[in-house]
């Protein structure tokens, strides 16, 4: 059987999608279980059940300082082991990401599972289309943002669910491959331009400034969002590889189109 941790997020319930609709079993690990799931906190390992499970897709549980994200990783990894699980696909962050600020949790928690004995494959996705598109900001006179002219090879997050579905569905296909799911390079002026309007550039100061401000933010992710807006205005998040459209075996989707239509969502209503 096949278990998907987080399922409840944007990523895992995707996956779990994509595997149903390939008449794959597969069943949504979640703190808060929906009907059908199993209960799975990674902060109460007495609730770390694995038994019964072949495949676990891990779905990193990013959103905390790195100390929690690892030790909660490692827990995971301790109860696939005393489960009897087999194979462990890991949602990763891509190659050319070691400078960001979330970076180390994801490589700490690579290094655990390759050393745990358990067979395994590395999905390390790029920044997600939705997410670059969120994080352009709407003014009166358009876009803006700290990403100056720097472009990122975004991913859609359906095309990053469905690779982790073609994984798990026959995981020794895959065992001790590491992927790099990249889209194709989009800046912000492009988002801006298919949206026909401006797009306006601010300096990383001022940027975090802005999201020091934000008091619904939690103290680790300033200087991460920092970091992503630093990586992409300097080119550090441009590279290509042809491993996600090569385990889809189809085109991907647009990354312009998504990151465009996340922020037409987020234009405030004309009063």
């Amino acid at each position: 059987m096949i278990m998907v941790t987080g399922a409840n997020g944007q990523l895992a319930s995707l996956t779990l999608q994509e595997l149903a609709e390939r008449k794959v079993p597969a069943l949504g690990g979640s703190r808060t279980p929906a009907n059908g799931q199993r209960r799975l906190d990674f902060d109460d390992p007495a609730t770390l059940d694995l038994s019964g499970v072949s495949t676990l897709v891990l779905v990193s549980a990013g959103y905390a300082e790195d100390d929690l994200v690892i030790a909660r990783h490692g827990a995971v990894l301790d109860a696939a082991v005393r489960g009897g699980v087999a194979h462990v696909v890991y949602t990763s962050l891509t190659g050319e990401g070691d400078h960001l600020g979330f970076a180390l949790a994801h490589r700490a928690t690579e290094r655990m599972i390759k050393t745990s004995g358990l067979g395994w494959t590395i999905l390390r996705n790029g920044l997600y289309a939705e997410l670059f598109g969120a994080l352009l900001a709407w003014t009166a006179e358009g876009l803006e943002s700290a990403f100056g002219d720097g472009a990122v090879s975004a991913a859609a997050r359906t095309d990053l669910a469905a690779a982790a579905a073609i994984v798990a569905s026959n995981p020794s296909v895959h065992s001790g491959r590491t992927y790099d799911l990249l889209g194709e390079p989009i800046t912000a002026t492009d988002v801006a331009g298919k949206l026909g309007v401006a797009h306006r550039t601010i300096g990383l100061a001022d940027y975090r400034a802005i999201l020091l401000c934000d008091d619904g933010m939690l103290p680790f992710q300033p200087p991460m969002l920092a970091s992503i807006a630093s990586s992409v205005r300097h080119g550090f998040l441009s590279n290509t590889c042809p491993d996600l459209v090569q385990l889809l075996d189809r085109p991907l989707t647009d990354p312009l189109t998504v990151a465009m239509d996340t922020a037409a969502t987020m234009r405030p209503t004309a009063r």
